[in-house]
């Protein structure tokens, strides 16, 4: 049994949840995927066609990001739109047509120290598997307000790119100070008759090409020392209230969305210290494929994607690590646990 090479996630890894765990009679799967947005349930769709039965752990956020989204105009094949929930529906369903075992559950510490790997299933059912493909995703980061969450999807959004061409000739307004933020208001001048940038502090973190542009924009202005501290409206987004941090004044501006551009948090926690992840915590894959560091481990969707976080990229990648999945268990014949090696004797 060969021991798999942690090639420096940082830290070390935190194996006390397996303290005591009789993983003797644990079932063992070829592969489980971790995660069901469109990367996990494509991966499903891969591997399941190709005989390999996988085992589907649904997580905290069924469906990914897509379940808080209204109408998806972008994703080809549906010409009209669909409703995110309605679209992620679709990709269960495939998955499970042919074959996918999708539970609810979700993985919540993990052992890649040496194959067949172990799991934690809700903190107390384990489970091993020959191989695994996480497809955890990745957060929006979100200011935390009550109506803020209530809106989302029905004006509050974190992807210019999806939402954007929802308001045309609106006014929006953009909370963040990065590129990100940058990027975005300058995406959504494309639909929007004004973008008002709505920035904590007098000055922005983005890069200087960035600021330029969007600083050069007619279009876009600028609320320096200011904070959104609640949002207005009953269904959908009909205004926000702007705290000037400062002064402490408070006033409401009357736009019809608001995008929130303030990062992504990458949902691979309990993979830190086993996978090489970048400084924001993406987990790093190996150049055109979706291996990771560890033989066996595969990575996919925006939890390794800090750049697109596309519905369709996503998918693209979830079928490569079906892809990539299937032929490294083709060339690595399965470990026995030591209770089927003793049964086999």
């Amino acid at each position: 049994m060969s021991q798999a090479t942690n090639g420096g996630g940082a830290g070390t890894p935190d194996l006390s949840a397996f303290e005591g765990v009789d993983f003797s009679a644990a079932e063992q799967r070829s592969l489980i995927i971790i995660g069901s947005g469109p990367a996990g349930f494509t991966a499903a769709l891969y591997a399941a066609r190709a005989n390999l039965e996988p085992l589907l752990f649904q997580g905290p956020e069924i469906g990914g990001q897509l379940v808080t989204t209204t109408d998806v105009e972008n994703y080809p094949g549906f010409p009209d739109g669909i409703m995110g929930p309605e679209m992620m529906e679709k990709f269960e369903a495939q998955a499970k047509r042919f074959g996918t075992d999708i539970r609810y559950g979700t993985v919540m510490a993990v052992d890649f120290s040496q194959p067949p790997f172990r799991l934690l299933v809700d903190g107390k059912k384990p489970f091993l598997a020959d191989a695994v493909v996480i497809s955890t995703g990745a957060s929006a980061r979100y200011l935390g307000l009550e109506n803020e969450k209530r809106l989302l999807g029905h004006g509050v959004s974190a992807c210019a790119t999806c939402d954007g061409a929802f308001f045309r000739d609106q006014k929006l307004a953009l909370v963040g100070g990065g590129d990100t933020a940058m990027e975005e208001s300058l995406f959504l001048t494309r639909f929007a008759t004004d973008v008002y940038v709505i920035h904590r502090r007098d000055s922005l973190r983005a890069s200087k090409i960035m600021q330029e542009r969007a600083k050069a924009h007619e279009k876009i202005h600028f609320i320096w020392n200011s904070a959104v501290v609640d949002v207005l409206g009953e269904k959908e987004v009909e205004g926000i209230i702007v705290k000037n941090l400062e002064t402490g004044e408070t006033s409401k501006m009357d736009v019809g969305g608001l995008f929130v551009a303030i990062g992504h948090k990458p949902n691979t926690g309990i993979f830190k210290g086993w996978l090489d992840m970048n400084e924001l915590g993406y987990i790093q894959t190996k150049p055109d494929s979706t291996y990771t560091n560890i033989p066996g481990v595969f990575a996919s969707g925006d939890a390794q994607d800090h750049i697109y976080r596309q519905a369709v990229t996503a998918a693209g990648t979830g079928c490569m690590a079906a892809i990539d999945a299937e032929r490294w268990l083709a060339e690595h014949p399965r470990v026995e646990t030591p209770k089927a090696v003793e049964a086999a004797d």
